[in-house]
């Protein structure tokens, strides 16, 4: 027994000594702030507010399985007339709505991609504003489907090459501009462009899309602006689950029934989430970055994982739905069909599965995990489309080194971090042409705005629009 007690004190005592190193290792790290904040130039932000505005109003709602070109060529055209230079100068490639722009600069050796797609998601419920309305309240907020995500990414693109060509500037490299027509909806249009682009025998230097932004207030005890710049993205699948039966009259319903089958999967998940969770070192990165900028308790924690770890793995999925999107592979329940009739048991019911694959639990092992749940309660398991989550962007290499370079220069005090997207980009499309495709569009996005995207109300503030122009423009500067 003293054996045992002995022991038991030894831990106590190591648990104690770790705690005690890891406080004294907070509180001789000082606090961090950020200390950007944007600048104000009102004759630019009027300017680049109206140009925004004409692009929102031209409605631009990709469908799934459909092309719709002809919508996207009167968008062109709204395109051509704002931004007349773009479209003498550059030379135009237009693949089924997509569009590739190629300008030609000094040298080939190095090309830079930015992107931004056209097409955005339908706009329902009641709204401030109209949909597509473009409206420009007084205090410079642009209004209406898609000037978020992603049409203020590409006017600020359009515009920042339109004043270069302007100025009479050659570009250092050749600089692309690859915008899709179907991101929204997992088409087709980006992989034609990056199939274009190989036929050509163009391999990308750096790409820059949208994913991470000019975040404000990223966290719940994080305050200020930090730059996220999205270095991994989830892959993702759909997978029908089916439940068959022998159907029946509801006045004398038999147990175990196809929605009773796939109501016990659905709970099963709910209550005890099969996917592995872990802090990847993408995460801990982040966590440790954005930690350094919270109270004493953030610090505390993510600046010593090493030992805090194991707990934070436990504590993020109870925090939020996104805390925990950040640690596993994620399952979400979206699509449910049964009987065609009130008092018809039905012969088959289904549910549609969306999963958001991370890295160390990939589409085979998760889907693996889904089969072997699904056949414990007698359903089938149907792929309709999957793909791996994205090999990681390496943060020391030359051309990841040119974006936080750039970064720094145009928005001066801003903290940097990398990290865990949970959405999806066309950008994946890109990497296998492209060791560097980093998710970061240069426009100020709080949580407001964060609400709006594919949600009500979507609109964007004037004043982050002059930044992002400053940004692209010193990005295809700096590529030397």
């Amino acid at each position: 027994m003293k054996i045992v007690l002995y022991i038991v004190l030894g831990l106590l005592a190591l648990c104690l000594l770790l705690l005690l190193a890891a406080v004294i290792r907070t509180l001789l790290t000082p606090a961090r702030r950020s200390e950007w904040t944007p600048r104000r130039d009102p004759e630019r932000e009027a300017a680049y507010a109206e140009k925004l505005a004409r692009m929102v109003r031209c409605e631009t709602v990709s469908a799934k399985g459909e092309i719709r070109r002809e919508k996207f060529l009167a968008f062109h055209g709204v395109l051509a007339e704002l931004f007349p230079l773009v479209h003498e100068k550059l030379e135009k490639t237009e693949i089924d709505g997509a569009l590739l722009y190629r300008w030609p600069g000094a040298s080939a050796e190095r090309p830079l991609v930015l992107m931004a797609h056209q097409d955005v998601v339908p706009a329902e419920g009641e709204w401030t504003h109209g949909h597509f309305s473009g409206d420009i309240d007084e205090e410079g907020r642009i209004w209406g489907r898609g000037s978020a995500d992603d049409k203020s990414s590409l006017m600020t693109i359009f515009q920042a090459v339109e004043e270069l060509l302007a100025d009479g500037f050659i570009p250092p490299q050749d600089v692309y501009i690859s915008s899709s027509n179907t991101e929204e909806v997992g088409g087709d249009g980006c992989p034609k462009l990056v199939a274009e682009l190989e036929k050509r025998g163009v391999k990308p230097y750096l790409v820059n899309d949208e994913g991470g932004a000019v975040t404000a207030d990223p966290m719940a005890g994080i305050h200020g602006h930090f730059a996220m710049l999205g270095i991994l993205e989830k892959g993702q699948g759909n997978l029908l689950i089916s439940a068959r039966s022998r159907g029946g009259h509801s006045s004398y319903p038999a147990k175990n029934s196809p929605i009773a089958r796939l109501s016990r999967f659905v709970c099963d998940i709910e209550k005890h989430n099969p996917m592995r969770s872990v802090i990847t070192p993408q995460l801990k990165t982040m966590l440790e970055n954005m930690g350094a900028y919270g109270p004493f308790h953030f610090r505390l924690l993510f600046g010593n994982l090493w030992l805090f770890g194991p707990l934070l793995i436990r504590l993020m999925p109870s925090l939020s739905p996104q805390a925990a999107a950040l640690l596993r592979t994620t399952v979400a329940f979206t699509m449910q069909s049964g009987s065609d009739g009130c008092n018809v048991l039905p012969q088959e019911a289904t549910l549609t599965l969306n999963l958001r694959y991370m890295p160390h639990q990939n589409r085979e092992e998760s889907n693996a995990i889904i089969r072997k749940l699904a056949q414990k309660y007698d359903l089938e398991v149907k792929i309709i489309d999957e793909y791996d989550a994205c090999e990681p962007v390496r943060t020391d290499t030359p051309a990841f080194r040119l974006l936080t370079d750039t970064v720094r220069e145009v928005f001066p005090g801003l903290p940097l971090v990398p990290y865990v997207m949970t959405g999806g980009t066309d950008a994946r499309h890109y990497q296998r042409i492209c060791g560097t495709c980093v998710r970061f569009c240069p426009i100020v996005y709080g949580p407001d705005q964060m609400k709006g995207m594919h949600g009500l109300n979507e609109y964007v503030d004037a004043y982050s629009l002059p930044g992002a122009v400053d940004y692209y423009q010193a990005l295809i500067r700096n590529n030397k």
